[in-house]
């Protein structure tokens, strides 16, 4: 939730109140030999291609090196790769935050679509809960930046991030353990394995079990703060009946017991609040009381994969998946033992999809044709809790938005020449969207949904139903020559699409006279604005309130020039991109006063197209081999970094009050600057290779929303990571030490701001909410695997 984004006529008679983390652009292989600097190979377009021959911006993560710097879960690739905020959500501890470029989707209500594609084996996830994904099992992780959409199953408009699991062995049985044990009792099992059954048929499964005390406490409750408590498993089998034929059903599983997160109060209570509750000295630590439900979350998925190889040219995929999760949270917005500001949540999402693709390959032209379809619903109900003293006031909201859409995608490179090719895509999208929002009012306390005595008051302030759909067609071109082996420059063009829906917070009550007829269905308890004639009372007809609850689809337009070059010690890409980005879709809530009296006694979400920006920046990614045989024969020193620069304005951003407010406002959650360097020296020791790292990673100043609030917003600031393992020559055997954020650098990644940003008086609730959420403080970590 955030106070300030409205629609553009929202008059004031509405609102009482105003690579590789090793090597980026490529990599050595896992087992770290110098000698070997084999490039890392991506399907970033549907096909087996490295790094320096994609004409594309993308960055590569191999699972072997994530798991050699102590990587914990998927928002570490944020640290190396540029442009890039992986973040876990305010109040969670499994819903991801993504922005690439600048685009993304800061709330994980249901009723938005992402803009950052998250994909576990090539199955996009509707929803980004359950999406902070672990660090097991994994074969590389892939970052693309800029629009997607043909040649991903779902279209997205910063950019998607790939997750992808190994396939099994097909000759040998498997086996790999690993113990991680660190700081705050982390203690971490991970066993992963396969065997081959018959000459074309295995099986193979991984289960990681992953625990660790809080960060700090829970000052009321007296539980950890920040822990984790995580069992996640995943098995497939793979059936291979002839050469051309390739079946594989996979199945995952996650159960994230972990506490609820507790925010860290950035102000003390309000004037007059009893009792009073100074700043506590701990970020880490909380005082939150909300305890009516346990918190829990469970996902799984189902996928299977088929392939069939029909000739040396075709070859035809189809990917079949279903996937479902559920979130049960306290969140506790004013981190306080009083019911003041209390939102005890329900999140369940169900998807089904299915992919068919036809990839054509010959020595001059290569591609792809695609359908993708989804059928997904997103089920949200949670009660606020906003004033304790008037009997227990809540103001409960019930949304369920299902999605079908279906797309055709198409991707074709031809070779112009040896030199020169053309890649040519395109996409048609229709998305159909139907959303039931439904808001009561309850006395009492909380309502059934959470074990509550509230009783329902009045009518239900929202009760709306209704569909929208939306069609598109996304092109893209990019021409690409490399005049020699060493050089690869190209020039691309895409779009990006996201749809539209409604806002399943809004409250239909609180819809203005947005046609200006002053008459319609619903009476506005607030003054009638000026146009209306004297004695009238201002209302919202069914149009007014279709228009209120509903935002259109968002569209980016992409240009992007690059230059990747190797010369065997030397290795970069470097790309200049430039976003023209509209009709931007801003989620939000206001609190609004029901009966007149002055004070916000609840609150309505609203969602506007209000803004237009325009975004560019620079990305510059290398590799320099610095020595071979430095201290010793066969040891090797060398520096990987990632620089990313981006320039965000907002050309257009109207305010609640029809003002165009674009001076104040930035880009959310995006340094204007990345930056990280690696610096790896390994050399041989006891029978085995000795690899010692280092890695510093910058972010400039960030805001956590689009208006900046520099008591909440995030300063520029390093973080220091290192790691020593050593490997057994006969790769059996790996023994590791990491420290994470070795300076301890305090850094917020989400927060709430319900408070007036000047005077800090409280804007919902009588406490005033002011609350940050953190990163990771210094933690050291030791590991042992055997793998076999």
């Amino acid at each position: 939730m955030k106070k300030t984004i409205t629609k553009a006529v929202l008059l004031a008679s509405t609102v009482a109140s105003a690579a590789l983390i090793s090597a980026p652009v490529l990599a050595q292989d896992d087992a770290g030999a110098a000698e070997t600097r084999d490039v890392i190979t991506v399907t970033a377009r549907r096909r087996e291609e490295t790094l320096q021959d994609v004409p594309l911006s993308v960055s590569a993560l191999s699972g072997a090196e994530l798991e050699r710097t102590g990587a914990i879960d998927i928002t570490a690739v944020a640290e190396v790769t540029p442009n890039v905020t992986l973040e876990v959500s305010r109040g969670t501890n499994s819903t991801l935050t993504a922005f690439i470029r600048g685009i993304g989707q800061q709330d994980p209500v249901a009723g938005f679509e992402a803009g950052v594609g998250i994909y576990v084996d090539d199955v996009y996830l509707n929803r980004p809960q359950s999406a902070v994904l672990d660090i097991y099992d994994v074969e590389r992780i892939e970052v693309l930046r800029g629009p997607q959409g043909t040649l991903y199953g779902r279209n997205t408009v910063g950019g998607a991030v790939k997750y992808v699991t190994s396939r099994l062995d097909p000759d040998a049985p498997t086996l790999n353990a690993r113990v991680n044990v660190g700081s705050y009792n982390q203690l971490d099992q991970i066993v992963s394995g396969s065997v081959p059954l018959t000459d074309t048929f295995r099986v193979g499964g991984a289960v990681a079990n992953l625990q660790r005390d809080g960060f700090g406490d829970n000052l009321y409750t007296g539980q950890d703060n920040y822990n984790k408590d995580v069992l996640g498993y995943r098995v497939s089998a793979e059936w291979e009946p002839a050469p051309d034929l390739f079946f594989r059903l996979a199945y995952d599983r996650v159960e994230d017991e972990s506490n609820p997160r507790g925010g860290h109060r950035l102000i003390p209570t309000a004037t007059g609040y009893t009792p009073s509750y100074p700043v506590l000295d701990d970020v880490f630590d909380t005082r939150a009381g909300l305890d009516v439900v346990r918190q829990s979350v469970e996902a799984e998925g189902l996928s299977l994969t088929a392939e069939w190889e029909i000739n040396e040219h075709f070859t035809v995929r189809n990917i079949l998946s279903s996937r479902e999760d559920a979130s049960v949270t306290p969140i506790d917005f004013d981190s306080l033992p009083e019911g003041d500001f209390d939102v005890p949540a329900i999140y369940e999402n169900e998807q089904f999809s299915e992919e068919l693709q036809l990839l054509y390959s010959s020595e001059r032209l290569n591609g792809v044709i695609g359908y993708y379809y989804l059928d997904a619903s997103a089920y949200t109900v949670f009660d606020v809790l906003l004033d304790t003293t008037i009997a227990g006031l809540n103001a409960q909201t019930y949304g369920d938005v299902d999605t079908k859409t279906w797309s055709l995608f198409a991707n074709f490179t031809y070779d112009l020449t040896d030199q020169l090719s053309l890649t040519v895509g395109g996409r048609y999208t229709e998305d159909e969207r139907t959303s039931r929002v439904l808001r009561r009012t309850y006395l009492g306390g909380f309502s059934e949904y959470f074990g509550g005595s509230g009783v329902q008051f009045g009518n239900p302030t929202s009760d709306f139903l209704d569909t929208n759909s939306w069609d598109d067609f996304s092109p893209s071109v990019s021409l690409a020559w490399q005049p020699d082996a060493e050089n690869n420059f190209y020039a691309t063009f895409s779009r990006g699409f996201k749809g539209g829906g409604f806002d399943p917070r809004a409250q239909t009550t609180g819809a203005p006279d947005l046609n200006q007829d002053c008459v319609g269905l619903t009476l506005n308890p607030l003054a009638p604005p000026s146009y209306c004639p004297s004695g009238v009372t201002v209302a919202a007809d069914e149009d007014d309130i279709y228009e209120f609850m509903s935002f259109d689809p968002e569209i980016v337009n992409s240009y992007e020039i690059g230059w990747k070059y190797e010369n065997g010690r030397y290795r970069h890409a470097l790309a200049y991109f430039y976003m023209d980005y509209t009709d931007v879709q801003v989620p939000g809530s206001v609190g609004i006063d029901t009966d007149g009296d002055g004070i916000n006694d609840s609150f309505t979400g609203v969602t506007t197209n209000a803004g237009a920006a325009t975004i560019q920046g620079i990305e510059y990614e290398g590799m320099l081999d610095i020595a071979d045989d430095l201290f010793t024969p066969g040891d090797n020193l060398n520096l990987v970094w990632a620089v990313g620069i981006l320039d965000g304005q907002y050309d257009q951003f109207i305010n609640a009050f029809g003002v165009d407010i674009s001076d104040d406002v930035e880009i959310q959650n995006t340094p204007d600057m990345t930056a990280s360097a690696t610096l790896t020296y390994m050399t041989p020791f006891a029978g085995g290779d000795l690899t010692m790292l280092g890695t510093v990673s910058h972010r400039g100043d960030s805001t956590q929303f689009e208006v900046p609030f520099e008591a909440l917003d995030q300063e520029a600031y390093t973080l220091f990571n290192a790691s020593v393992v050593w490997d057994s020559a006969d790769d059996r055997w790996q023994l590791g030490i990491h420290g994470r954020n070795l300076t301890d650098e305090e850094y917020i990644v989400a927060g709430y701001d319900f408070v007036n940003n000047t005077t800090f008086a409280p804007e919902l609730g009588q406490a005033g909410t002011l609350t940050a959420y953190y990163g990771n403080p210094m933690t050291i970590t030791g590991t042992i695997a055997f793998r076999y």
